[in-house]
């Protein structure tokens, strides 16, 4: 029999403080979730910037990214109206499969839909945190420590009751309720926990030695507004895999990012550029660059590698501390579920907090394993095609993994030739459904017997598109 489900505490007479280290988006959102709950510090390294500007802690804003309609529902539920606010400066919503021209990793062209209830929120980096940040630290309760370095935990290895900083060269110790890791990927929770006594967590790294560059365009002619996502997938069969997508983002232009694995990494020279973008399995992007002017030189990045850590499978895990977002796992930027995972991770806070008492036993460890669920499945989708490539783990592929590998070969192909399919497999892609919900009876029968119509034979651009791919605007 199940006892009462406990019920969180926000007594404005009880007190409660919050220290959040990682002042991204992850560590945004669970500051305007925690605001309910307690008062928030932030703890930042880098000097934030006012506007939607570049800072070092977060290099690879520099490249594309996406935010899939899974995590767009989760941001909008954690901050309400914020997608339209995104839009309205700026940002789009695009249509995935309608605002979508996409090569599959084995090849196959994805038919486009006249409809599409999937999204993609489409913006730099810089933008998107920028505009989140400056909403949610508009909060009474939320407090950032800039140019502050997190230097331990404070407590031990039963519950964490506090941080040690050094800010202006003056060390302090923070108390506090909860204390969130939200530092990305080079957290140091690690570090910490064996600091506190605590043993270490299993780790899993999978590292397909993927490169990126990338470049800002402005885009040509009629191309400024209303021009689809490219996007160009490597093939994890062939090495090395070449992949690159176009992102229309604000102020009509592109932002252009082309990848490569080991032994085929795309370089930082300006005029390999181009020339990279038409060795890539179809040189539609290429074509497209042509009659397109650069704003920026090109940026490279090799930190790319798929790295898990599994704290919700501790066996100890102390009280009043958590790990949310790329701290939990980081995975290969070509496949854009980053965001949308660490979004999600933050709905998971809520929820556990909308059930149990911020500072009560337990609670942390609940909010370590909601948070995995979000996780795994980025994971798996990262990893489901990275583990193939020469050298990108210790561990080869299981045979489970090349099972599911061979199933998801299949239901892509079924995607590209029958709608109902594709709806299916977009599910999944979009963070919206877990990736078991592709071996639910109906998506098996379209797998396996389904009516598939016979694949395209190019990409599906309109006419007015296709006149961009020339470096001509259409009549």
């Amino acid at each position: 029999m199940k006892g009462p489900t406990p019920m969180p505490v926000r007594s404005s007479a009880r007190r409660r403080s919050v220290v959040i280290i990682g002042g991204g988006m992850t560590g945004m959102l669970a500051a305007s979730v925690l605001a309910d709950y307690a008062d928030v510090t932030i703890i930042e390294r880098d000097l934030l910037p006012d506007g939607p500007e570049p800072r070092k802690g977060l290099p690879q804003a520099r490249h594309a990214h996406v935010v899939w309609s899974g995590g767009v529902k989760a941001i909008e539920e954690l901050l309400p109206g914020i997608t339209d606010d995104l839009v309205d400066r700026g940002a789009r919503k695009a249509r995935i499969m309608t605002d979508l021209v996409s090569k599959a990793p084995s090849g196959q062209w994805f038919r486009r839909f006249t409809h599409s209830h999937h999204t993609n929120l489409l913006c730099s980096r810089d933008f998107l945190d920028s505009v989140i940040r400056t909403r949610v630290l508009k909060n009474p309760r939320i407090a950032l420590c800039q140019e502050t370095e997190l230097l331990s935990l404070e407590g031990d290895a039963r519950r964490v009751t506090g941080v040690r900083i050094r800010e202006a060269h003056t060390d302090r110790t923070l108390p506090a309720h909860l204390v969130i890791d939200a530092s990305g990927r080079g957290s140091r929770a690690q570090v910490w926990m064996l600091n506190l006594g605590l043993p270490s967590v299993a780790e899993r790294t999978v590292d397909a030695g993927v490169g990126y560059a990338s470049r800002i365009y402005r885009a040509p002619g009629s191309a400024a507004t209303g021009f689809p996502i490219i996007n160009v997938q490597a093939d994890p069969r062939r090495h090395p895999g070449r992949g690159g997508i176009i992102i229309p983002i604000e102020g009509g232009r592109w932002l252009v990012t082309l990848s490569g694995t080991r032994g085929g990494q795309p370089s930082g020279n300006n005029d390999e550029f181009v020339p990279f973008a038409h060795q890539l399995p179809h040189p539609i992007i290429g074509e497209l660059l042509a009659g397109a002017e650069p704003e920026t030189d090109v940026v490279t990045t090799r930190s790319t590698a798929n790295k898990r850590r599994y704290y919700e499978k501790a066996t100890r895990w102390p009280d009043g501390f958590a790990v949310l977002g790329e701290a939990v796992a980081g995975y290969n930027p070509v496949y854009g579920h980053g965001l949308s995972a660490a979004a999600q991770c933050v709905v998971a806070l809520r929820r556990s907090l909308e059930r149990y008492d911020l500072g009560a036993p337990g609670t942390a460890q609940r909010i370590q394993k909601a948070a995995a669920r979000p996780v795994d499945h980025a994971w798996t989708l990262a990893v489901g095609q990275d583990v193939f490539y020469p050298g990108a783990s210790d561990q080869p592929p299981t045979r489970l993994e090349k099972m599911l590998a061979a199933f998801v070969d299949k239901a892509v192909d079924a995607g590209s030739r029958n709608p109902h399919a594709l709806r299916i497999l977009l599910d999944v892609m979009s963070m919206e459904k877990p990736p078991a919900r592709l071996l639910m009876p109906d998506m098996l029968a379209l797998v396996y017997l389904g009516r598939k119509k016979p694949h395209l034979e190019g990409p599906p651009l309109t006419e007015k598109e296709h006149a961009a791919t020339t470096g001509l605007n259409s009549p």
